[in-house]
């Protein structure tokens, strides 16, 4: 018997698994209630087999803060969540209702607005901006607003509540030294720090009685320098133990190693169960642990062997809401992988909804879906196996269509190979596995070693043709370039790199390339136009965090503002400054950006009635612009 799937009990919320949905903020209409889309994309999470639903944050009030998320301050915010909840309830899971005091300096508002926190710590996001101290009035008015928030998520239906006090929001800054300076009784040693997140703690149970659950997110560690380390996070598991609560959530990490609390690509499976571990020994209450815990082996093993009591994915719910059920009836290798790009981050700190990369029907589960053929059998030929092309051919197949796939290669995949290769970025891997997988199984026709021609295509009569032929290394006119080679060469394992490595590009493929080069190289540099490198690397803060941080952890040299002028096998010349300067090298890699694969556009249209050209064809771009084209592209087909 599986030991993720034993039904087991928080308090007094019985639970039909060990798998929870981590707690990610959601957009909601104007007045902070939850949306169609937000109560829907929660549902489909619950029909996907999940034992219970951790809500992302809701706020208790905008007094002294603007709406970050979805808000519970008042009586007509409960009808949305009440929907939200029996809708999950349909299908056995049971739902908590994050509650939160609010983000303090990590309020992302704007930069002119001082936002307010523990003491007057510089504002995260405008670090010009010193914070404003909270008055102890205004703290007891906090604390009563989320008391009474919690008495709404009782009245809604929700089976717990979870206090928001992690990660370096605001609970979190009262928590820490380097943010809270205060005098006061909410400030100096642990237990007075302490002190507003237990006086929530006494409010939501004077509101919720005995018997309803609370648990607490908390971050025992920061890893961070200056932050904190976990044998004071120790100390504060055992007095939130001794506050009467019901479950401790672990969390690592806080914006200034944002890589480290929300798991980029970089970041190693089971990251954070060390210290959830830790905390488990310390305790006697239920934990519950994170950390890229995808892999069904290694989240039944963590369980078994006691590192945690639940099992809690964040993006991977995002990437496949079925994960669970996919689990239970042995059926793993359907599982839609997250690949850690965070694509739904920077969607959500862009001011939009959630995006993933990899499953087009995220937040959009009613709006989406693939409409029925109704028996009219239309022919699609997509030329070109990458990212793009497979996921127009899966949803073509599922749309019941006779698909055919050309791969001019010996394997599909296309550029994911190159960006999955590196030592760091196997999860990409695990999406071209996912995608061949799904391609082969639903039937569609591959023809591997098959360069499209234009007499070919014609000569087949489809009534879709789309182009997904990616794109090819862009090699900058710089005199000796033919002695260097494209950075896909070397990802890819056809050269092999010598012992001074010179990296033109400092953008995500340079920086990437550059740090797996470090693995056999001696030394390492990275020359790069702009100032500095992944200047316009269109990514989310924590995966930038994380690629800086292999960047300096592997000892790699950047040279920023520079403009290469000569390449020799032995040398790179640049100018900088005004000055022409040179460093030695046996290897020259170019990371110079990309050119899209579109030569056959003007020669198809003219012999095909319905054309598209999707992902890196189209302009080179991203995993996830690829695999939305290619989906929506036979989405509209009429």
């Amino acid at each position: 018997m599986s030991k993720l799937f034993e039904k087991t009990q928080i308090g007094s919320m019985k639970l039909k698994n060990r798998i929870v949905m981590g707690p990610m903020g959601t957009t909601g209409e104007s007045d902070g209630s939850y949306c169609t889309e937000g109560i829907r994309y929660f549902e489909e999470r619950a029909k996907g087999g999940t034992g219970l639903i951790i809500t992302g944050a809701n706020v208790v009030t905008t007094k002294y803060e603007a709406r970050p998320c979805t808000e519970l301050s008042n009586f007509h915010h409960v009808e949305r969540l009440n929907m939200l909840i029996e809708r999950c309830h349909h299908h056995g899971a049971k739902v908590c209702v994050q509650i939160s005091p609010g983000l303090g300096r990590q309020q992302f508002t704007d930069p002119f607005t001082p936002p307010y926190s523990a003491s007057e710590c510089s504002a995260f996001w405008f670090p010009n901006l010193k914070c404003k101290p909270f008055s102890k009035e205004e703290i007891q008015d906090i604390v009563g607003k989320l008391g009474y928030s919690a008495s709404l998520a009782k009245l809604a239906g929700a089976d717990a509540v979870e206090l928001h006090a992690y990660g370096g929001y605001l609970l979190d800054q009262f928590h820490s030294k380097q943010w809270n300076t205060r005098t006061d009784e909410y400030g100096g040693e642990l237990r007075n720090r302490m002190r507003f997140t237990l006086e929530c703690i006494a409010a939501i149970r004077k509101n919720v009685g005995p018997q309803f659950p609370i648990l607490v997110k908390f971050t025992p560690v920061h890893r961070v320098e200056g932050g904190r380390e976990l044998e004071e996070g120790l100390e504060m598991a055992k007095i939130l133990e001794e506050a009467n609560i019901d479950a401790l959530h672990v969390d690592v990490g806080c914006y200034e190693a944002w890589h480290k609390a929300i798991s980029t690509v970089y970041e190693k499976e089971e990251h954070q169960m060390d210290v959830v571990e830790a905390i488990k020994k310390t305790v006697s209450v239920p934990v519950l642990g994170q950390g890229k815990m995808f892999d069904p082996e290694k989240a039944e093993r963590a369980v078994t062997e006691g590192k945690t009591d639940y099992i809690v994915l964040g993006h991977q719910m995002l990437a496949d809401p079925y994960w669970a059920s996919k689990v239970k009836s042995g059926n793993t290798m359907d599982i839609v992988p997250c690949i850690g790009c965070n694509e739904c981050l920077l969607a959500g700190f862009s001011g939009k909804h959630y995006y993933c990369a990899v499953n087009p029907l995220c937040y959009a589960e009613d709006d989406y879906p693939l409409p029925e053929a109704h028996g009219i059998k239309k022919s699609v030929l997509v030329i070109g196996g990458g990212p793009g092309g497979m996921s127009a051919a899966i949803a073509a197949a599922k749309r019941g269509f006779d698909v055919e796939l050309w791969e001019k290669t010996s394997r599909l995949g296309g550029n994911l190979w190159a960006a999955g290769l590196p030592t760091f970025k196997h999860d990409v891997l695990r999406l071209i596995t996912y995608m061949e997988r799904q391609v082969l199984k639903l039937g569609v026709n591959v023809k591997l070693n098959k360069e499209a021609t234009a007499e070919a295509v014609s000569a087949g009569r489809y009534d879709k043709v789309i182009l997904a032929a990616g794109s090819t290394p862009f090699m900058p006119p710089v005199e000796g370039i033919e002695t260097a080679a494209p950075s896909g060469d070397y990802l890819l394992g056809h050269k092999k790199p010598g012992k001074k490595v010179v990296v033109i590009g400092g953008g995500l493929v340079g920086c990437e390339t550059a740090a797996y080069m470090k693995e056999t190289a001696k030394e390492v540099t990275i020359i790069e136009m702009l100032n500095d490198i992944l200047a316009i690397a269109d990514h989310c803060l924590n995966n930038d965090q994380a690629l800086r941080a292999l960047i300096k952890e592997r000892n790699i040299g950047v040279i920023g503002g520079a403009k290469v002028t000569k390449i020799t096998p032995n040398r790179v010349t640049y100018m900088k400054d005004g000055q022409e300067l040179s460093v030695d090298c046996d290897t020259v890699i170019i990371a110079a950006g990309y050119r899209p694969n579109n030569q056959l556009e003007s020669v198809l249209e003219g012999i095909v009635d319905d054309l598209t050209v999707v992902g890196d064809a189209e302009a080179p771009r991203k995993i996830l612009t690829a695999v939305h084209e290619g989906y929506h592209t036979i989405r509209v087909m009429q």
